[in-house]
């Protein structure tokens, strides 16, 4: 199956993605489902994915969080309960492991999207070694080479803010069956490829500049949707 595992909604501050409209491309795209991985907050995922069984979608939602933790970002899929920003990687992963969440290393040395800068000693399921929003390969490669060298597994995804942008890269899952938990089963043992292409810069700048105007609107209390 063919995932994207690292896509945010307008439950982002950055983004103005709606849920339909993720599911729309999602399908559009070649995509049998997605994590929506929103900053700080799973609310976006809870959302899509109550939104995908009300139109009787196939498409698998998986509800996760992007937390901004003290050195940077860590994608959690599934987990019983919000996290707190601000701790550690460390810390976050334990809560998260507390929680019963899937851990992945987003986009680990591109320091401009608040990479960690390191996955060595981390207790993660996998490294994303292919963002989509990687204007140029160097941080995508290094992430490939270090993941390979400690052993980890490794995925993709879009970090799409805009929905045409889903599934632009995408994790494929050796899953048993077409579910939520077999593709976190499937990540957490290991049987997943990385897939895709990195977003046109055109994109990728549009994308920038809509989020810098929606945190400005929440920043002045503008209503945003």
């Amino acid at each position: 199956m063919r995932i994207d595992l690292h896509v945010h909604s307008c439950f982002s501050k950055d983004s103005n993605a709606e849920i339909d409209s993720i599911l729309e491309f999602a399908k559009k795209n070649g995509l049998d489902g997605v994590a929506i991985c929103d900053h700080d907050t799973r609310e976006g995922g809870l959302a899509c994915a109550r939104r995908a069984r009300e139109l009787g979608s196939d498409i698998i939602v998986i509800p996760g969080i992007e937390v901004t933790s003290s050195k940077g970002h860590i994608l959690v899929l599934d987990p019983d309960g919000d996290i707190e920003s601000g701790m550690t990687p460390e810390k976050t992963i334990e809560r998260a492991r507390e929680l019963g969440g899937v851990v992945i290393i987003p986009h680990p040395f591109k320091i401009t999207s608040h990479g960690i800068g390191y996955v060595e000693g981390l207790d993660a399921d996998a490294v994303e070694v292919l963002n989509s929003r990687c204007v140029t390969g160097g941080a995508n490669n290094k992430a490939k080479r270090v993941a390979k060298e400690l052993g980890f597994p490794q995925v993709g995804g879009s970090d799409s803010h805009e929905a045409k942008m889903v599934g632009c890269s995408y994790t494929e899952v050796d899953a048993l069956d077409r579910t939520a938990e077999s593709v976190l089963r499937a990540i957490r043992e290991g049987n997943v490829t990385f897939g895709g292409r990195r977003t046109p810069a055109s994109y990728v700048i549009k994308q920038m500049i809509v989020g810098k105007i929606k945190k400005a609107k929440l920043a002045l209390g503008i209503r945003t949707g």
